[in-house]
């Protein structure tokens, strides 16, 4: 397969699959998307739209994407992107394994930390390998996909991935690739505790931030989180300005101050959110068990507990009986901190 001629696969046209697709076909790739009715749907009549926080607008039409419900036979891909949700990953490896040639290249681009190694046990005439997207991606209406945050791409290194680096490269996406990615994997988990909490609030995320009480409670889950790493000898990656020990101090503080010191954290627009908030509002199942449930996995195989990353996996898992966000003084209260 030459990396040049063969097309992209992109098993997952969601948020984060629509858009990392989009920008490589934008970059002149044949790219294929594989989604749910809903999203390939949307695709089929409106096209694909991408925007992000510095004005980029870029429009496909529907008659240039190729579109499936399901992995297209004889398809042979020089990379595929896995996008799905972090409980698909199973089945989704196991499509591709029927699917695809042996040997073939799947990056997992989905939040949590094993996803990599449980489509490899998925799909084990497959090589799965892991990637992580830092940025935020919602879905402001059918067929438009919004980047709200920045942040390079990261993946494992591998050579067939250089040329998917020099097409987001062309779109203005970094793309790096690392020979390692453990602790680049824990360092986005402890920035994705967040995503909990926005969904919960029922806010944009830079509203939420400006929020203490719930800064307090997405302080309160790193800081556990942290604890637990320690205790399993993982140290965590910097992705953002401060290092991740420093972080949930300055969360504390009241946001006057914070809105000074925490700039970079602020250069959010206004139209973004958590993947898990749009789970939440479409009635979907989310991702919780990958962020918080790891967590409580880890503090578990070395003998601790996770209770407020517990307790989250909770509030989260009932939202739907709730039905209504919870507010910046209710959240703290309802967590336990």
């Amino acid at each position: 397969m030459s990396p040049t001629s063969s097309p992209v696969l992109i098993m997952g046209a969601g948020s984060v699959g629509c858009y990392l697709g989009g920008c490589l076909a934008s970059a002149g790739l044949e790219v294929h998307f594989v989604g749910r009715p809903r999203v390939i749907a949307a695709l089929r009549e409106q096209g694909l739209k991408l925007t992000d926080l510095n004005g980029r607008e870029q429009r496909i039409q529907s008659v240039d994407l190729h579109l499936h419900e399901q992995v297209p036979a004889n398809l042979s891909p020089s990379v595929t992107l896995l996008c799905v949700k972090s409980g698909a990953t199973a089945s989704a490896t196991a499509e591709l394994q029927a699917a695809l040639p042996a040997g073939s290249l799947v990056v997992s681009m989905q939040n949590g930390i094993g996803n990599a190694e449980r489509a490899q046990a998925s799909a084990p005439d497959l090589r799965c390998l892991p990637g992580m997207v830092p940025f935020n991606i919602a879905e402001l209406s059918p067929g438009h996909f919004h980047r709200g945050t920045a942040g390079a791409l990261m993946a494992q290194d591998d050579p067939l991935l250089q040329p998917l680096q020099a097409a987001f490269s062309a779109q203005g996406l970094g793309f790096k690739l690392l020979p390692d990615l453990r602790a680049i994997q824990w360092g986005k988990l402890l920035i994705n505790l967040n995503n909990p909490v926005n969904a919960l609030s029922g806010r944009p995320l830079r509203e939420q931030l400006l929020q203490r009480g719930y800064r307090r409670c997405f302080a309160a889950l790193q800081s556990e989180a942290l604890e637990v790493l320690a205790t399993a000898g993982i140290e965590p990656a910097q992705l953002a300005a401060l290092p991740p020990r420093r972080l949930p101090a300055m969360l504390r503080l009241p946001t006057f101050i914070f809105q000074r010191l925490a700039k970079r954290m602020l250069q959010i627009d206004a139209k973004a959110r958590s993947s898990m908030a749009d789970d939440l509002a479409l009635g979907r199942s989310t991702e919780i068990d990958a962020l918080c449930g790891e967590v409580v996995r880890l503090a578990a195989s070395n003998g601790r507990q996770a209770p407020l990353s517990a307790r989250m996996c909770e509030l989260v898992q009932n939202f739907p009986q709730r039905g209504r966000p919870y507010g910046p003084d209710e959240l703290p209260k309802v967590l336990g901190i």
